[in-house]
């Protein structure tokens, strides 16, 4: 090979206007990952706060109902904070990384069996069959969709050599 030419397979090295295009995109990406990380924040502080207010109110009137509400609403909390951390790892490491949205998932369906099964309460006073059957495919298919999220972790993690730091 003489000295003009580029070894096989190699790339051309990108001209300085590309360069300078890529570092304004950088800092467009981090200045919306940053404001999705303060308005994911803003909306943690008035779920928990809501939570919280709701915890009280369950407390002082107890039910079933109002409790499911309860950790309905502190699990919309863990969601939003999942997603906190994912913005959190995307703008540190400029990557987008596919396990927070997976346990995001996981969080969602778990939101859903609470509700769905609190439902099952109203569903055994007042019975109706086909709303009792819609309930019964609904957790079927949640019960599949939370075994997926599951296994996808699984993989996921099997196929790192170490687990995510920094968390």
């Amino acid at each position: 090979m003489s000295a003009g030419e580029k070894p096989e397979g190699s790339a051309p090295r990108p001209g300085p206007a590309r360069l300078g295009l890529a570092r304004i995109f950088t800092h467009v990406e981090d200045g919306a990952y940053l404001g999705l990380g303060i308005l994911l924040t803003a909306c943690a502080a008035v779920a928990l706060f809501n939570g919280a207010v709701s915890f009280l109110q369950m407390v002082a009137n107890p039910s079933v109902g109002g409790l499911v509400l309860v950790l309905d609403r502190l699990l919309l909390v863990l969601m939003i904070v999942e997603l906190l951390y994912t913005v959190k790892v995307s703008f540190r490491e400029h990557a987008l990384v596919p396990e927070p949205f997976l346990i995001v998932g996981l969080i969602a369906a778990t939101r859903r069996i609470l509700v769905v099964t609190a439902q099952f309460a109203i569903l055994v006073e007042k019975p109706d069959e086909l709303a009792f059957r819609s309930a019964l495919w609904e957790l079927a298919l949640l019960t599949v969709m939370v075994l997926v999220l599951v296994g996808s972790l699984r993989l996921l993690r099997g196929s790192k050599a170490t687990p995510a730091e920094g968390k």
